[in-house]
């Protein structure tokens, strides 16, 4: 599922205008990623949480020369589940896997 779709989605489902809803869209999104940027963690109950976290510095090694490369501490964004949303999809889908 696209951007595009999520956005049809919604539209047909609220009533708004296609261009309403992918305002509202990029909002969350634009909202989101400044959150994240401040380091701040979002919680959407039901659906799950976004935070970031920090990846300690590592020795990795290049597979095709097998040289140790040493990468640097960093900071990504990571999406949690909620368990409740994890529970639905599992049951959806085995249900779906079991007619």
């Amino acid at each position: 599922m696209t951007k595009a779709d999520i956005v049809d989605t919604i539209a047909s489902s609220t009533g708004l205008t296609k261009v309403e809803t992918e305002a509202v869209v990029n909002g969350f999104m634009e909202t989101v990623r400044e959150a994240m940027k401040r380091g701040e963690k979002i919680e959407l109950r039901g659906f799950g949480s976004f935070k970031v976290v920090k990846r300690a510095e590592r020795v990795a090694r290049n597979p095709r020369t097998n040289e140790e490369v040493t990468v640097p501490e960093r900071f990504v964004p990571k999406l949690k589940i909620s368990k409740d949303f994890m529970h639905e999809v599992n049951d959806a889908i085995q249900e779906k896997k079991g007619n």
